[in-house]
């Protein structure tokens, strides 16, 4: 039997998954010292993505509400993710400005942190980690994990044996962002990935789009994984990772033990489910199995951009194609994994395709740069005539022309116009206008109007029921009456 230890994604994954990045800090804060009570070896907190929707449709400052979050859980150690070469943009950010943006998430209280990138650029991964070991941070290396033929158990375990070289890197970070991964694959995966990490201890991170990654869970603890990722049950499931209540419940009916204090999870719960309501997002969420998934690995929050893209264009019928596009475009693409940014790119260009009616008609910028290479090396090689489209294409030269710049922290404060760090990092994020709206919103909020309360459910529930003009509801606190 083993002791597991679980991260806590309700803040970072859970509402990435299923409220689209839009927490706030009012939503968190009230929940936040139950979540650091219940002993979670550590509480995943926020990203860079968070940023850019806190500012652009929040008008939230998301060092503040950083700030008010670390204050908040000061028992448990926070993380925060990053891919190793770009901040929120789809294409590439200077190796400067990521150093800064590392630097100043360790100064406001992070001490965890998660690095990927999808073609495993080593040498910027291991660059990242140096910068938070600066501050004695942990550093998670990530294996993003994707199905096609050429991302073998070699593939990874050779990845691994990199990070794990470093002195760098303390954990080894198994993520599974579309929830593929079953016993069959997971029984020669993990004793691979084990046998290369010198004793570092793994963690699995698997959303549960296909509702099978609770299950996966449990089969990865006997092959080595010590780490679960899960989320406070409204959080969990549907295209976020499994619920922390399911999770360890299994465990202990298979003599398993850990940490964590049972006791809190109902008043998390219940506390994100009311917000959840209140904010029109979705909670309490479960997938049923598709092949289809299997096939496109769409992460979980992909798919509603998707369909809103097409709802745009008034051809929401043809979600099902897009999908299937998907597959085609990845495989003719080297199959790159389906993460940020490649998940989107791989998607807007399916959407495209189906969209124009003509394949490869228009190729956004981001596509025309991953074929030059200016992401890595890609896995295996582009399908050449398709190839041939993407440098032939209309913008490819002026693309080309251009490749990414490297300027020196000095050259990028002055281009934006200060000498702090955190004023520089959302000037380069956002547009100025943005920014101004944000700063006019005023202080932080740090509670959240829960237009919802146990009797409103009852009455909602009543009036769905009711053929009559009115509705009348009594307890002994109130008497309300409704008329049609």
């Amino acid at each position: 039997m083993a002791h597991v230890e679980f991260l806590d994604q309700t803040i970072r994954d859970g509402q990435q998954s299923l409220w689209g990045m839009r927490l706030q800090a009012g939503m968190a804060l009230p929940a936040a010292s139950w979540l650091d009570k219940t002993g979670f070896r550590v509480i995943d907190l926020t990203g860079s993505n968070h940023f850019e929707v806190l500012i652009r449709h929040c008008r939230e400052n998301p060092w503040d509400m950083m700030d008010a979050l670390v204050e908040a859980m000061p028992r448990t150690v926070l993380r925060s993710g990053m891919r190793s070469n770009a901040s929120v943009t789809f294409r590439t950010t200077p190796d400067a400005l990521m150093d800064a943006w590392m630097r100043q998430l360790n100064v406001h209280g992070a001490r965890s942190f998660w690095i990927y990138d999808v073609l495993f650029n080593i040498d910027k991964m291991l660059r990242l980690a140096k910068v938070a070991k600066e501050f004695g941070s942990e550093v998670a290396g990530a294996i993003m994990f994707t199905l096609s033929p050429v991302h073998s158990d070699a593939y990874y375990a050779d990845k691994v044996d990199k990070l794990s070289a470093s002195d760098d890197i303390d954990t080894i970070l198994l993520y599974d962002t579309a929830g593929v991964l079953e016993k069959e694959r997971l029984s020669t995966l993990l004793p691979a990935i084990v046998s290369k990490a010198r004793g570092k201890p793994i963690e699995f991170h698997a959303n549960n789009i296909l509702g099978q990654s609770g299950k996966a869970y449990l089969d990865s603890i006997p092959l080595g994984a010590t780490i679960l990722h899960t989320a406070s049950r409204p959080m969990a499931n549907g295209p976020s990772v499994p619920s922390t209540e399911s999770v360890v419940a299994n465990i202990e009916l298979l003599g398993h033990t850990h940490s964590l204090d049972k006791s809190l999870f109902a008043p998390v719960a219940d506390h994100f489910e009311r917000v959840g309501k209140a904010a029109g997002f979705l909670v309490n969420q479960h997938n049923e199995y598709n092949v289809l998934s299997t096939l496109h690995q769409i992460p979980g929050g992909m798919v509603g951009t998707l369909k809103a893209q097409l709802a745009q264009h008034n051809m929401s019928d043809r979600f099902e194609d897009v999908l299937k596009e998907v597959a085609v475009v990845r495989r003719e693409l080297g199959y790159p994994g389906m993460a940020t940014p490649f998940s989107q790119l791989v998607g807007i260009q399916a959407v495209l395709n189906v969209v124009k009616g003509e394949r490869y008609a228009i190729i956004p910028d981001e596509i025309v740069e991953y074929a030059a290479g200016y992401y890595g090396e890609t896995v295996a090689p582009i399908d050449p005539n398709v190839l041939d489209r993407i440098m032939e294409s209309p913008r490819a030269k002026e693309v080309l022309d251009n490749p990414p710049e490297q300027p020196t922290i000095e050259e990028l404060r002055k281009r934006y116009g200060t000498d702090n760090d955190d004023e520089l990092i959302l000037r380069a994020l956002m547009p100025e206008s943005d920014l101004q709206k944000m700063r006019e919103a005023g202080p932080l909020k740090r509670t959240y109007p829960l237009l919802s309360s146990p009797e409103l459910e009852e009455v909602g529930r009543l009036m769905k029921l009711a053929s009559l003009p009115v509705v009348q509801f009594k307890n002994a606190e109130m008497a309300l009456t409704l008329r049609r």
